[in-house]
């Protein structure tokens, strides 16, 4: 059974995860200065640029990626938090959902917005965090960074920055774990049993 894209978000013990370990604490650092400098190569005017993550790991990964870039470019480019909760079109099956708090302490109107995720599974989830983003005003344009990119789209969403494609089964899971959430910086490949 295939779990929703927040199943992979809930916190998880780190010694209960038993899987294929993709990408161990180097090469999750590395993906992610990879990300970083081909996003400033693509942002000649960084100062215009917001990174926006999706709540939970797209935030934290929107921080490391703002940090990176300011090491890069020394321009400390804006980050904020998006919660996607009510705009899910999901979310009638899951009456109640968990909230966390949207966080834009910048205007987004006539900016270069890159939205912030840990895994792009069938684009639903960025669909609604397009749709939630509007809300809040209307950027320049809006592009994509994802750590894991594993297929099975089900909307035309492409990512413009990815750290890893990663052909999957339906049946399988990628469990995505971050120091700030998890204690420890990995990604696993979890398998149906």
């Amino acid at each position: 059974m295939c779990l929703p894209n927040d199943a992979a978000h809930s916190r998880v013990s780190v010694p209960e995860i038993a899987g294929r370990v993709l990408l161990d604490e180097a090469d999750l650092q590395r993906t992610l200065r990879r990300i970083a400098h081909e996003i400033v190569e693509k942002h000649p005017d960084i100062d215009r640029l917001v990174l926006v993550g999706i709540h939970t790991r797209g935030v934290y990964l929107a921080d490391r990626l703002a940090a990176l870039i300011e090491q890069f470019s020394d321009v400390r480019v804006p980050t904020g938090a998006l919660d996607i909760s009510f705009y899910r079109d999901d979310v009638r099956a899951h009456p109640q959902p968990v909230v966390k708090a949207t966080r834009l302490d910048f205007p987004i109107d006539d900016r270069s917005v890159v939205l912030v995720d840990d895994v792009l599974f069938t684009g639903r989830t960025i669909r609604s965090a397009i749709e939630a983003l509007f809300g809040y005003g209307r950027p320049e344009r809006v592009q994509l960074a994802v750590l894991v990119d594993r297929g099975h789209r089900e909307l035309p969403i492409r990512p413009d920055y990815v750290g890893k494609n990663l052909p999957t089964a339906r049946t399988e899971r990628v469990n995505v774990q971050l120091s700030e959430v998890d204690d420890v910086d990995r990604i696993v490949l979890l398998t149906a049993d």
